[in-house]
């Protein structure tokens, strides 16, 4: 052996220990391979928060502190990614506005889904509570930034997904987080993702994950909320652990069941409910639209109300549209004057107050006692030209704007209307703000036989024809749309809508000509929409597809076809007595 490997092998030396990252060698690490574990303390308490998360639905709306909600960040921002791409990007939201038109695509894509499941478990779903989006004071969208091609970043060539599962290691990250300091998170993912990132304007390749609603909970959950509701439950772990290769051959897919409020005063009016002598939301659906009415009214909603209604001529008649001849609008509105057209009697039943607007029911002498829309231009037959000229549009939802507002001071305002040939007038404004086709959206209205029904597509069909591309942009321009396919009674009627909701009141929506003038009215004000109740789903075809499209879940379906507000008045009658019930009902004590 030489001199040199003589000494080495008498020698030794200090390990070169790093001044960064790891210090430990190799020896070390064989000596204690648990050596890199915390105390217990510190792992039984990281059980305990893994163990106790909860996807909450209720908060309390006292604000979040800036130091906390940074921790929740830091915690999202330490997640791991895959070629530590870090693709995630977090949007706090605090735009009263932009929360508003969340909630409201969010209640329509929950609508959308329920439409798919069987009847047991769309009811279990829409009993599921998302006002999170408008109660919890801090949302947070987490988005992946998907701009790097896959090939670019380690990890992603061949799983290009990879990015998008690190940001679901983020959200789980903030979740934890959230859960240690006491704070509530909800992952709410009803929504269509396009309408989503365009209402945060993201760019194109940026996606959104979902809206995560973060607040002190109203809720202290010891089961996930899932298991509570009897939707599912846990699976047992030794069911989905398999080694080697998949060896559960009798394994079943997983279980399918296809088939701008103000945040202080809903959180007030949920409170206020919490305390009866009752079970929480006992009434169902009800329970909801009252605590939106309270809201709406900071607990002071008058227990009254107005129907609003309107009624007016359509020359579309002319075309064999309906099975009644025209001169029967006018009898509805004078009779509706007298206190005994339908509209006017169930009103009357519901506590409600009536104003009767003859916006051009004949082209002579107007309705006595009906606030008085005359003169108007003479009106078109949708099939040859416009409905209305541009002016008179315009007009008439300021007529509108104006009864709403006088509406508002009593409560509730309900939507009636009336006109012989209006279920035309509505299947074609449906086709443009839904998208259906005039086969999908015209229907049998106040009984038409098949001959009638066939005029009445026919008729649509030569109108959407005629208007062309002016539709395209209709939620740029709404009263274009109303002069192109619109009646004067709709005119006005969106125009309530506007005045009554500007106002503070809630409206109560009826049938399909009955809920265009909500949709119109989000149109020119998306802050309407808060504000808007679907009193009932009626059996015109398009109707459920209007409603989806707004969000709104009906108070009743009874398949009515009667017009002049009905449905509007049995749904504000229970809108009412489930105030008094709230308001009347025996309270508890802590």
């Amino acid at each position: 052996m030489s001199e040199p490997q003589q000494g080495r092998a008498a020698t030794s030396w200090p390990r070169p220990t790093p001044v960064i990252g790891d210090a430990t060698s190799a020896r070390e690490r064989a000596a204690d391979p648990s050596g890199w574990a915390f105390e217990p303390d510190v792992i039984a308490n990281l059980d305990e928060v893994i163990a106790g998360r909860r996807d909450i639905r209720r908060f309390r709306p006292d604000a979040v502190p800036q130091a906390l909600l940074t921790e929740v960040l830091t915690a999202g921002h330490q997640a791991p990614s895959v070629g530590h791409s870090q693709p995630w990007r977090f949007i706090v939201v605090s735009d009263p506005a932009i929360r508003d038109r969340a909630a409201h695509l969010a209640d329509r894509a929950r609508l959308d889904q329920a439409a798919l499941l069987t009847n047991d478990r769309a009811a279990r779903m829409l009993d599921l509570k998302l006002e999170g989006l408008r109660e919890a004071p801090v949302g947070i969208v987490v988005v992946c930034d998907r701009r790097t091609p896959a090939s670019g970043v380690l990890g992603r060539a061949t799983f290009p997904d990879a990015d998008l599962w690190s940001c679901a290691c983020a959200i789980e990250n903030m979740w934890l987080a959230a859960r240690a300091r006491g704070l509530g998170m909800g992952w709410v993912t009803l929504f269509d993702p396009a309408e989503l990132a365009a209402l945060l304007a993201l760019p194109e390749g940026v996606v959104p994950m979902g809206w995560m609603c973060l607040g002190w909970p109203d809720e202290r959950p010891p089961s996930p909320g899932l298991e509570r509701a009897a939707w599912s439950k846990r699976m047992p772990l030794d069911d989905i652990v398999m080694h080697d290769r998949w060896t559960n051959e009798d394994a079943e897919a997983p279980v399918s069941h296809l088939d701008r409020l103000p945040q202080q005063s809903l959180v007030s009016a949920t409170d206020d409910a919490d305390g009866l002598l009752a079970p929480p939301e006992s009434l169902g659906v009800l329970d909801r639209v009252v605590s939106r009415v309270e809201a709406l009214g900071r607990g002071r909603m008058p227990l009254g109300g107005t129907l609003v209604l309107a009624g007016a001529s359509h020359p579309v008649a002319a075309h064999g549209v309906s099975a009644y001849p025209e001169t029967v609008t006018r009898d509805v509105l004078e009779a509706a004057v007298s206190g005994v057209a339908a509209g006017a009697v169930s009103a009357r039943s519901a506590g409600l107050g009536l104003v009767v607007v003859d916006a051009g029911a004949t082209a002579g002498t107007p309705v006595p006692g009906a606030v008085d829309a005359h003169p108007l231009d003479p009106l078109g037959d949708l099939v040859n030209a416009d409905a209305l000229s541009r002016a008179d549009a315009d007009r008439l939802v300021l007529l509108g704007v104006q009864i709403g507002e006088r509406a508002a001071a009593t409560g509730l305002v309900a939507l009636g209307e009336v006109g012989i040939g209006n279920t035309t007038v509505a299947a074609a404004l449906a086709c443009v703000v839904t998208g259906l086709g005039p086969r999908e959206a015209v229907g049998v209205g106040a009984g038409a036989d098949t001959d009638i029904v066939e005029r009445k597509r026919a008729a649509v069909e030569q109108a959407l024809a005629r208007v062309g591309s002016r539709a395209d942009d209709w939620r740029k321009n709404p009263a274009d749309l109303i002069a192109a396919l619109g009646g004067a009674e709709i005119a006005v009627l969106t125009g309530v809508v506007l005045g009554a909701a500007g106002a503070g009141a809630p409206v109560i929506l009826d049938g399909l000509a009955g809920s265009l003038p909500g949709i119109l009215a989000v149109a020119f004000d998306r802050g309407v929409q808060a504000h808007l109740i679907a009193g009932q789903q009626s059996r015109e075809r398009a109707h459920g597809d209007v409603l989806r499209l707004l969000g709104l879940e009906p108070l009743v379906v009874l398949r009515l076809r009667s017009g002049e507000g009905v449905g509007a008045t049995l749904a504000a009658a229970l809108i009412l007595q489930g105030l008094r019930i709230r308001r009347e009902v025996a309270r508890t004590h802590p």
